[in-house]
């Protein structure tokens, strides 16, 4: 068993509660960032679904209302024709062979895949390798699109991909410890309700399980859900 650090002791000795209200939960995430480096903040939804049925996944996209601190990159594939004009607009990467090639030999330097329904074909046999990565475009996702700047601006702006694992966890980056409290807090209670609103219909009976939130490098805090955005 691996031993734990000093620094890991030392701040699962301040979660001193079993389950905390969100303004005191992000309170002590902000403690929590002690690392060498400026950690990003995660929330970690336990969601009481069944990912395998079809009526039962959860994948969905919002704009945070304060970002997630940090730029994205954004790859996007357009047609030859495109590519002059489409990187004006802020894409990291645009290209269309040449990107196909780079993608199929696992070069996926990129946090996000754009494209246009037109283009979609040609992904169809990288499947295998973007699937699993969750960089495939999809409809649902808003990464493909027929307006590539407006897609391109918002992605810039804040909005974000999530989705739940095959356990029926939603984990969704929501800032970084050197947010205000209070931006972190609209940014997990926007969260929560895209989550809310989107809750798969085959759902039966309770839908949140539990939430926990931490840094990137610490332990996680466990939230109270009963009275949770309201």
């Amino acid at each position: 068993m691996k031993k734990k650090s000093k620094r890991i002791i030392s701040l699962k000795a301040k979660i001193i509660e079993k389950a905390y209200q969100i303004d005191n939960a992000i309170a002590l995430l902000k403690q929590m960032g002690t690392a060498n480096f400026v950690e990003s903040v995660e929330a970690h939804f336990c969601l009481n679904i069944e990912p395998k049925y079809a009526d039962q996944q959860l994948r969905a996209t919002l704009v945070l209302p304060y970002g997630v601190g940090k730029p994205l990159k954004i790859a996007a594939l357009v047609s030859s024709e495109s590519i002059s004009e489409i990187k004006k607009y802020g894409a990291s990467i645009v290209g269309n062979e040449d990107l196909i090639e780079d993608m199929s030999k696992g070069i996926l330097n990129f946090d996000i895949l754009i494209t246009t329904p037109q283009l979609m074909p040609k992904l169809a046999k990288l499947g295998k390798i973007l699937g699993p990565k969750g960089l495939m475009p999809s409809t649902k996702s808003g990464t493909i699109s027929l307006n590539l700047k407006e897609t391109i601006d918002e992605f810039k702006k804040g909005k974000i991909e999530y989705r739940a694992d095959k356990t029926g966890i939603a984990h969704i980056c929501f800032g970084s410890v050197g947010f205000p409290e209070s931006h972190l807090k609209e940014n997990l209670l926007a969260v929560y309700d895209s989550i809310e609103k989107n809750k798969p219909r085959g759902v039966k009976g309770k839908f949140f399980k539990s939430l926990n939130i931490c840094t990137s490098m610490s332990p996680a805090i466990k939230l109270e859900l009963s009275n949770f955005g309201k």
